[in-house]
């Protein structure tokens, strides 16, 4: 994979994202693939050809489930028998260190990706043959359900498509948080609450190494992109920007956001005008 250089906000994936996430029905599969745009540049130059060749791959493998099951836990073994089975999509520990393994183009291509995007695999295919599908954003693991809410079957597409028991959804959850299953987060997951959960895995991937700053940037500016995203993300985008020595943005982001926060509370307010203030003189 080859990084992404050279990107500014204007571009025309990222008004192509923001469009997308303003949609009546935002579709998860192509903001995914816009994420993906993002970080690989070779993915990104093949323009709209490249996401309709990721789309055309989800259309076929939808189109080889070999028939339509007629309750939701055929449905779940039908999918793992295809996808976790014959094409061996799945997860390991390993795939936590990985960049590729949160962007949507190479999970189809390497068919090795974090749960969140092995679900996303499974509830585009599943979506496109007609099944009962949803994400389930449990703590800490994101899974799929097939059927009605509240009497829906849980599969772990990090484990192949494992059909997960209610004693196997409420251990994962104790692993993940410490506290038991709470039965709200079994509700269904819509796409943008999935894309924000995916722009936070690439974050977290990106702050545990420094040099990947550029990364941390642009998974702050989808975010920032989305109809609805929290006050304090300018804060980060402006702290990375110092950080990666843009010290003369880095400052006017962090002037701008005091103008915000001063509306609610001075003293927050004087304390960033203060990293304003540190960030021009390191311009000296």
């Amino acid at each position: 994979m080859r990084r992404a250089g050279g990107h500014v906000r204007d571009t025309w994936w990222r008004r192509r994202f923001a469009a997308e996430a303003r949609a009546e029905r935002p579709d998860l599969a192509v903001l995914c693939l816009l994420v993906g745009a993002e970080a690989d540049a070779a993915f990104a130059a093949g323009g709209e050809a490249a996401l309709d060749a990721s789309q055309a791959e989800l259309d076929r493998l939808a189109g080889e489930v070999p028939y339509r099951p007629g309750d939701p836990a055929a449905w779940a073994h039908a999918l793992a028998e295809l996808l976790g089975g014959r094409y061996g999509f799945h997860g390991d520990p390993s795939d936590y260190q990985r960049l590729e393994s949160s962007l949507l183009h190479m999970v189809l291509e390497r068919r090795r990706g974090l749960p969140i995007l092995l679900s996303v695999v499974w509830l585009e295919v599943a979506r496109r043959a007609g099944a009962p599908v949803y994400g389930v954003a449990l703590p800490g693991h994101f899974v799929v359900g097939f059927g009605a809410p509240g009497e829906q079957v849980l599969v772990d597409p990090f484990d192949g498509g494992r059909v997960l028991s209610e004693a196997d959804a409420q251990s994962l959850v104790l692993r993940a948080s410490g506290a038991p299953l709470d039965p709200e987060v079994l509700r269904p997951a819509d796409p943008l609450e999935t894309v924000v959960r995916v722009l936070n895995n690439i974050r977290a991937w990106a702050e545990a190494r420094p040099e990947r700053s550029d990364v941390t940037l642009w998974a702050i500016d989808l975010a920032l992109a989305l109809p609805s995203h929290p006050a304090r993300l300018r804060h980060e985008r402006a702290q990375v920007l110092v950080r990666r020595g843009d010290f003369l943005r880095g400052a006017a982001e962090l002037e701008a956001y005091a103008e915000v926060v001063a509306a609610v509370d001075t003293t927050a307010a004087e304390q960033v005008r203060g990293e304003a203030r540190a960030a021009r003189a390191r311009l000296n």
